[in-house]
């Protein structure tokens, strides 16, 4: 359900930015669910805040001049864009890849904020990158470009300010180098600035883990609340093979499930066996340091091991769906095949992997749906524990970290099922109108300007 007010709204940001199609998208998501609000509370309209969170407080695009191994100058765009403050310093990653332009940057950066508002720690929304690729580039090439991107990024950053961390193609080797480049420039041993950095220089336990993790917590908590069901026993289906990928499989395991797919860019790998811990390690070793691809495992592994060129696992049958590749991953017709094939939950991992149209699939057959700010959260609530940590002059235990994580997560599904109750929606429409209404009344109290 929409008003004439919101759609009004929504109208007026695609005709602003006509050429932004996943931020249109992400907007018309939240504003859509959190009409019941709107309806209660007529002040947020009189305030216009649905107008102001929806422009960002500031967008920064900058040039990044590299010098590749053959001795040639490379140049590609940089942004950060700081979305919203009302509740704390910007916080959000960076993503190194060639399908990244503004308009990706805005959608990631938007639901930032309710995110973070989610989380319940003192973070506002932001979000940066750049359409460097780091695949296929060696170490030396990847640190160049990493200290020209901060020789700029530095001069709109700070621990009090905005704290980038990692997203896709941005793991801990960037972060170091970016981190280094820094504390060069600045001469002061910030370790607030940055989360995801390497455990030797203010870096948290648990946070490369964190939203693979996350996810696993925040479904089995669903789980368990709408289905009176956990993850034991459930065929579960992951997409990507990175950091998040990894460590949702890990969890699975942990949780006794049963991961039957990952995938990258280049197709998928089906087992029916199960990717186990040691087949789990193999795949760290591939991803992480031989920087290989996904086909590789089904030619080392062999047996019943399928491997499907340029498909997604979608196909397959599964208890649980664990999207955690990139956004718009999952089209209508494979959720359709997914709720025909019996799936019960889907844990968003990825940033808006499903579409729509998906979503609309999924909701129609009560299928449980942890959209992305919620169940990918654990991400972003870790690098606040991490921030946490370096302004305490602290380093947690891993057990400490590791808890407080799965209490954050289990409070932003309660969070969510309860406001999903209170004004009669879905549990999406719950996530988006928790992680509204905290910044909502936090711009509202702070008056016009913030």
């Amino acid at each position: 359900m929409t008003n004439e007010y919101v759609e009004s709204v929504i109208k007026s940001v695609i005709k602003r930015d006509p050429h932004q199609p996943e931020f249109h998208q992400a907007v018309r998501e939240v504003y859509e669910s959190i009409t019941p609000v709107l309806e209660a509370y007529p002040e947020f309209q009189e305030a216009g805040i649905l107008e102001r969170l929806a422009e960002p407080e500031r967008v920064i695009q900058f040039r990044v001049p590299w010098v590749d191994d053959q001795g040639k100058l490379q140049v590609n765009r940089g942004f950060r864009v700081q979305f919203n403050s009302a509740i704390g310093p910007y916080k959000g990653g960076l993503r190194f890849h060639p399908s990244v332009y503004l308009g990706i940057i805005k959608f990631l950066g938007f639901e930032q904020i309710f995110k973070n508002s989610l989380t319940g720690l003192p973070m506002g929304g932001g979000k940066g990158g750049s359409d460097f690729d780091p695949k296929g580039k060696s170490d030396a090439e990847v640190m160049r470009f990493c200290q020209s991107f901060m020789m700029e990024l530095n001069r709109h950053i700070g621990q009090f300010t905005d704290v980038p961390a990692g997203d896709i193609g941005v793991g801990g080797r960037e972060i170091g180098y970016m981190y280094g480049m820094y504390r060069k420039i600045k001469n002061v041993h910030g370790t607030g600035v940055l989360t995801g950095k390497g455990m030797n220089y203010g870096g948290s336990l648990i946070r490369p883990e964190a939203t693979g993790y996350g996810t696993v917590y925040f479904v089995e908590e669903a789980l368990k609340d709408m289905k009176n069901t956990s993850f034991k026993d459930k065929i579960v289906g992951i997409s990507g093979s990175g950091n998040v990928a990894q460590f949702a499989t890990e969890k699975v395991l942990d949780l006794g499930g049963k991961v039957i797919t990952l995938s990258d860019s280049t197709g998928y790998i089906y087992d029916p066996d199960g990717i186990d811990r040691d087949k789990l390690a193999w795949v760290m070793d591939l991803k992480n340091n031989r920087r290989g691809r996904i086909r590789e495992y089904a030619e080392h592994f062999g047996g019943p091991v399928e491997y499907h060129e340029g498909k997604r696992p979608w196909e397959k049958q599964m208890d649980i769906a664990l999207p955690s590749a990139t956004q718009n991953e999952i089209n209508g017709e494979e959720a359709q095949l997914l709720v025909n094939n019996g799936v019960m939950a889907i844990g968003e991992g990825a940033n808006m992997p499903s579409t729509p149209g998906a979503v609309e699939i999924f909701l129609q057959n009560e299928v449980i749906f942890g959209a992305a700010k919620a169940a990918n959260a654990g991400g972003v609530a870790t690098s606040g524990l991490e921030m946490s940590q370096n302004s305490a002059r602290l380093s947690w235990t891993r057990e400490i970290v590791d808890r407080r994580l799965h209490e954050i997560m289990i409070n932003i599904y309660k969070n969510a099922s309860s406001t999903s109750k209170e004004f009669g929606t879905d549990l999406l429409g719950g996530v988006n109108i928790a992680g509204f209404l905290k910044v909502a009344n936090s711009m509202l109290e702070q008056g016009t300007y913030a």
